[in-house]
């Protein structure tokens, strides 16, 4: 596995991102006549150097680098350039570096979030479809289980196309393999040729990861046509790094794209998305109706803030590659701890050894004690059957303590 990204001292990091900053075209300094932005009120947002020197992610936020566009190829917009080229060294970071890409064979940029990164990515693939095969829009369908983050139905429902959605084991969370079979025959008979597939790395209530080997074996023994993408919105920042031989990385030839999120496990601002996909297939969305912007857009948002890029890569250099793997550890270490006692109590839950995220089935815990704890119901109804808790660095061994004595005591009374 490729990780090898350097820790740098907080002056380094400073350094490098105020160069950045040198290398945009301020506001305050050159005529910037024709651009409807300018730096952030200074009524509102306090600008003072003496406030500011020692802050290069405020410093960046204040001077408002618009990135929209993709900067990992072709033309880009020569005022914000030195920050736009950060977040260019961002994606080679997580394409090349987490995710075992080949050198300069990704393209990407930093989203809204996973949701927006998912729609990029099927937007992409239905645009395919339709150019290269000149097929029509019934012929193509969106597969994913009933596990998959809701984004996914939202972007079957924006791009009109069909969605096979695949029934799971309750218990397992492990894709019902009879039902998938199934519904791609059924769709094949129905007219179906073309699939876009989306797999979770992993789901975002469950942390369960779909068996992309099994899945893709099946696509390609039976001639399939389809482009697969990759939601690693909760897992891309953590399971490469406890699970690191999996087949989740661009060495598989499988996988065509991925998403991720660094607002939950790199702790930057909510904003911090990340899209990732292989050369050559961003053509498939660029809007040159954007005549005005230097290289067109290829993003789904259109106007993006340079300063979120700018946290993810403060974030992994301050840790190095070998300091994010222990931090992914450590939290790995917690969560197999604490399915330890859970074990000792008997409780009955679900979760991945590669995650953080641990399923609890809800009859083995009061909705009192979970709401107490903002344990996140499967559902917000009358129907619960499981409570999600996710092992986050704010999480303290004396926390969970607490947690495990007051639920304890509360099994013991029901006894």
């Amino acid at each position: 596995m490729s990780m090898h990204w350097p820790k740098l001292s907080s002056d380094q990091i400073k350094f490098r991102v105020f160069e950045a900053l040198k290398k945009n075209i301020n506001y305050r300094e050159a005529p910037i006549f024709g651009l409807p932005g300018t730096y952030l009120d200074a009524e509102v947002f306090d600008n003072r150097e003496a406030f500011l020197e020692n802050a290069p992610f405020l410093s960046t936020f204040i001077a408002n680098p618009n990135h929209i566009g993709v900067h990992t190829f072709g033309e880009t917009d020569p005022i914000f350039k030195g920050t736009q080229k950060i977040e260019a060294d961002l994606i080679r970071i997580c394409a090349e570096e987490i995710l075992c890409g080949s050198h300069n064979e990704q393209d990407g940029y930093v989203s809204s979030g996973g949701t927006e990164a998912n729609i990029e990515a099927f937007w992409i693939y239905r645009n395919y479809f339709l150019r290269s095969y000149g097929c029509h829009l019934n012929q193509i369908a969106l597969l994913y289980s009933e596990d998959s983050h809701y984004s996914i139905a939202k972007a079957a429902n924006l791009l009109q196309v069909k969605s096979i959605v695949i029934a799971v084991h309750q218990e397992t969370r492990e894709i019902h393999w009879h039902d998938f079979e199934k519904k791609i025959q059924m769709a094949l008979a129905m007219g179906i040729k073309y699939f876009i597939v989306n797999v979770n790395l992993s789901t975002t209530m469950f942390g369960s990861v779909d068996p992309i080997d099994l899945m893709t074996t099946y696509l390609n023994q039976n001639d399939l046509i389809y482009k697969l993408h990759v939601d690693a919105a909760f897992g891309g920042f953590i399971f490469p790094f406890v699970s690191p031989d999996s087949s989740y990385s661009f060495k598989n030839p499988n996988i065509t794209s991925f998403s991720l999120d660094a607002h939950k496990m790199l702790q930057t601002p909510y904003g911090t998305g990340i899209f990732l996909i292989r050369k050559e297939f961003m053509q498939y969305v660029c809007t040159h109706e954007a005549t005005y912007v230097p290289g067109k857009d290829y993003t789904l948002c259109g106007s993006r803030s340079g300063a979120n890029a700018i946290a993810i890569w403060m974030v992994l250099h301050k840790y190095g590659s070998e300091g994010w793997k222990l931090k992914m550890q450590a939290l790995a270490d917690l969560t197999s701890n604490f399915c330890s006692q859970l074990d000792q109590m008997g409780i009955d839950y679900f979760r991945n050894p590669g995650l953080n995220i641990v399923a609890i089935k809800a009859g083995f815990i009061s909705a009192q004690l979970a709401k107490k704890y903002h344990l996140v119901p499967n559902e917000h109804s009358e129907n619960i059957q499981w409570f999600k808790l996710v092992m986050m660095p704010h999480i303290s061994l004396d926390n969970l303590s607490i947690f495990l004595a007051e639920w304890e005591s509360e099994r013991q009374v029901k006894c």
